[in-house]
């Protein structure tokens, strides 16, 4: 599978998949190279300009001639952080995305790369449209990689399962053959949904009971699978070439007539429908995962290090209160109790902190991303990744069963937009500038986009970014997409 991965980015880089392509270039990999979007359209003075730090000029799609608008219309913009890194470390990818069934290895001669996974033009197959933001952290390697890749991940995931999902009448088989055909009784092979399956006996019925599986959930295992796929990718090329850090991801997937939101990290989507304002993802942080991690470090010990408890306390205990009974709480818990403190009580607490400045095992303060491989303890040989998981949650929005008004739009942001403003906040900028426009101005989402991050970045004053009732502003990087839904049931 991964193969046919590296070779579609030789492509996308031009490329051809033979040893000059960058896959293979231990020097360059000049498919990760940094940048901005491709999608932004920028020049070289754009780009310079684009990272100064101190006036943190905003980047929009879809303004002039030479930027064309996003499929759907769909609004970008982004801002530079105010002097926390070097890079914008914040990475965004639209794709329009082909997926073909998968076919024998025998039937595949003279096929290219370019024929395997397809961007951007439809086949005998399926298409889905793609949104994602991908926040790095020390270093803006892996949210590069991933904005370059995690949609092929999903194609290929999805090649398997075409057929099954191009029937939505009829419940998935259980079991496919390499060529997604039904596996029946002693081994013989037909397509898909031919109704050749037979019920059980009475006898057999206790031992074959089968589970209703929905197409949506398959979906949903491809995008969880191709999470997982591109972070161990991620690994292997943190590893040849010395690549550091990791990234939240968020995407979004249409497909079939359905949205589905895959989070991992702390980046966030809300729908906003008939002004009314829905959440489509939680924030993974060390407070919301507490009882996971808790948890993990319960059942292997080991993962901590003879430093750190799994036990959570309301703040660190000293020596001279062994024995004396103190408030706790374990993975079990979301309510506190007491207990008689013990000598092993004293090491450090897996979750320490609250807030944005909640930690994992005082390291990182998100606690489900892509990449992380080589983090650990300040000082020590623990690892951190153990307890970081890359496998997203994925909700699902059903497109079709709803009316879309003209202003009904899906919002994703970074941290660095939702740290200073809230949902109900974004919603109402949202509705005051789509109001103001014309429906029929393409523009008015990509304007809408802009509003978000000059709102949340702030206006530079003597005392740093401040927003507009002197709060401080955010001075992280700042991605968002406004994403339209009127027109695309």
């Amino acid at each position: 599978m991964i193969n046919r991965v590296k070779a579609a980015v030789a492509q996308l880089v031009g490329g051809t998949g033979s040893s000059s392509s960058p896959w293979n270039c231990p020097e360059c990999s000049l498919a990760f190279q940094y940048s901005r979007p491709a999608f932004l359209h920028l020049s070289a003075e754009e780009s310079e300009r684009a990272a100064d730090h101190s006036t943190r000029p905003i980047l929009v799609t879809g303004q002039d001639r030479r930027r064309q608008l996003l499929p759907w219309d769909t609004g970008y913009a982004e801002v530079i952080n105010a002097g926390k890194s070097v890079l914008n470390e914040d990475q965004a990818a639209r794709e329009i995305v082909s997926v073909e069934k998968r076919v024998c290895k025998n039937s595949t001669a003279g096929k290219t790369a370019k024929d395997d996974v397809s961007v951007g033009k439809e086949r005998d197959g399926l298409q889905f449209h793609y949104w994602a933001l991908f926040d790095g952290h020390a270093g803006a390697d892996a949210a590069v990689m991933a904005a370059r890749l995690l949609h092929l991940h999903i194609c290929e995931q999805l090649r398997d399962i075409v057929d099954v999902l191009r029937d939505g009448d009829v419940p998935p088989p259980i079991s496919l053959t390499s060529n997604a055909g039904v596996v029946t009784e002693g081994g013989a092979k037909s397509a898909p949904h031919q109704g050749d399956w037979e019920p059980p006996t009475d006898s057999e019925s206790r031992f074959l009971l089968e589970k209703e599986i929905s197409h949506e959930y398959l979906v949903i295992g491809a995008i969880e699978n191709a999470f997982r796929q591109m972070d161990q990718q991620i690994e292997r090329e943190q590893s040849s070439h010395g690549y550091l850090g990791g990234c939240c991801a968020l995407a979004v997937v249409y497909l079939l007539g359905k949205i589905y939101v895959a989070n991992a990290g702390d980046s966030r989507a809300i729908l906003i429908r008939s002004g009314e304002t829905i959440p489509l993802s939680n924030e993974f942080t060390p407070e919301s995962e507490r009882q996971r991690l808790q948890y993990l470090g319960y059942l292997q010990p080991h993962l901590l290090g003879n430093e750190f408890t799994h036990l959570e306390f309301p703040r660190r205990i000293q020596h001279r209160e062994i024995g004396r009974k103190m408030l706790f709480r374990d993975y079990s818990m979301t309510g506190w109790a007491y207990k008689t403190i013990e000598k092993d009580d004293l090491k450090f607490p897996l979750v320490y902190g609250e807030g944005k400045k909640a930690r994992v095992m005082a390291t990182i303060g998100v606690t489900r991303g892509l990449g992380d491989h080589n983090l650990k303890v300040y000082c020590s040989n623990i690892h951190i990744k153990p307890f970081l998981s890359c496998i997203p949650e994925v909700k699902v929005y059903d497109v079709a069963k709803y009316e879309h008004g003209v202003d009904d739009v899906i919002v994703l942001g970074t941290d660095g937009l939702w740290d200073v403003v809230s949902d109900r906040e974004v919603a109402d900028a949202v509705i005051r500038i789509l109001s103001n426009c014309e429906p029929d101005n393409p523009n008015r989402f990509t304007m809408a986009a802009e509003d978000l991050v000059m709102r949340s970045r702030g206006i530079l004053k003597e005392h740093g970014w401040r927003l507009s009732n002197d709060r401080l502003g955010s001075g992280d990087d700042i991605s968002v997409f406004v994403i339209p839904l009127y027109g695309h049931t």
